[in-house]
């Protein structure tokens, strides 16, 4: 039994890593390797929020659909963490405000590219 468990063990260490891709509401393949990924169990809306600080990209599962935002301060990412409604706030303070340019990522990119 001891010897099986450190078969399985090896095997598992020597397995090479395969990072997370996912794609967004935009057709967008995003590799979540430099994302810090939790799973959401008190939201009945969001299912998983993904962030990478350096970037500022945010990516959240809303019923099982990923959509990416960019932009998105760790602060704002913290206080939609902390949220009693975490869906209420991600309405109101990151989903509402892509339609106003603020963390659309098509509007952003294209700003960057010129």
């Amino acid at each position: 039994m001891v010897r099986a468990l450190a078969i399985l063990l090896a095997q598992f260490a020597a397995a090479p890593i395969v990072s997370e891709t996912v794609e967004t509401g935009e057709h967008r393949l995003v590799d979540l390797k430099t994302f810090e990924c939790r799973d959401i169990t008190r939201s009945t809306m969001l299912q998983r929020v993904c962030y990478d600080p350096a970037q500022q990209h945010l990516i959240v599962a809303v019923n099982g659909a990923y959509d990416r935002y960019c932009g998105v301060t760790a602060d704002t990412v913290e206080r939609l963490l902390g949220a009693p409604s975490m869906g209420q706030f991600f309405n109101q303070n990151i989903k509402r405000d892509v339609t106003a340019a603020r963390y659309a990522c098509a509007a952003r990119e294209r700003i960057q590219r010129s």
